[in-house]
């Protein structure tokens, strides 16, 4: 039986710049798990909308029209269901990054990133609700390998012991579209180009066991 399509993730745009927001929401909802509920161009209607929706993660820009940032922040984190929080930012200050990422913040990220680095953070942030996605890297830059998700490490050991997506989806509680999903994201992240590739390099860096030894096989 197949499983049932998760519930796609929710999203708060919160940035004063309209045409941003516009661009922002038409790039996310071309990804069929994502899903903006609510736009805000200022502290103030950021923190109205996400006690009102509760969304899964809020996109935030720092300057905006109203309360610093950091109060933002806290606010946002003292809600309940508690958002996780990605920041978008003009500028690329490591030592003010680390300090937000400090106060709870899961990810900060340059406006100059590009979409599918956008998305994968979104996700990986979502599943491990990690406080660890710093980047300020350009949209061309690889990811790097480390930035494999808990997810996406336990689903590669299960492509190493050759498993199909159908039995990785059913061993997870996931649909084959997830599945597929993760994979992509795999690829992006390993800059491979099969799933023997993709285990050949995580087993050299570390990110998943070997699968010979263990009773596995070499994928397919």
């Amino acid at each position: 039986m197949t499983a049932p399509a998760p519930r796609p993730i929710t999203l708060l745009l919160a940035d004063d710049h309209v045409i941003l927001r516009e661009t922002l929401r038409e790039s996310l909802e071309a990804e069929p798990d994502l899903s903006v509920v609510a736009e805000a161009g200022d502290g103030a209607t950021t923190l109205e909308e996400a006690a009102r929706l509760a969304p899964d993660l809020v996109l935030l820009d720092l300057e905006m029209p109203g309360f610093p940032a950091a109060v933002t922040i806290r606010r946002l984190l003292d809600l309940v269901p508690r958002p996780r929080i990605v920041i978008l930012s003009m500028y690329d200050d490591p030592g003010y990054a680390q300090e937000l990422l400090a106060l709870g913040v899961n990810g900060y990220l340059s406006k100059g990133v590009g979409r599918r680095r956008l998305v994968s953070v979104i996700r990986d942030v979502m599943e491990d609700d990690a406080r660890v996605l710093l980047s300020y890297a350009p949209a061309d830059t690889p990811v790097r390998p480390g930035q494999l998700s808990r997810r996406e490490r336990e689903l590669l050991s299960l492509v190493a012991r050759a498993h199909s997506n159908r039995q990785i989806a059913t061993g997870l509680g996931i649909s084959e579209a997830t599945v597929k999903r993760h994979l992509q994201n795999i690829y992006l992240k390993l800059d491979a180009a099969s799933r023997l590739d993709a285990v050949n390099k995580a087993v050299a860096g570390s990110l998943i066991p070997p699968p010979l030894g263990q009773g596995g096989r070499r994928p397919r």
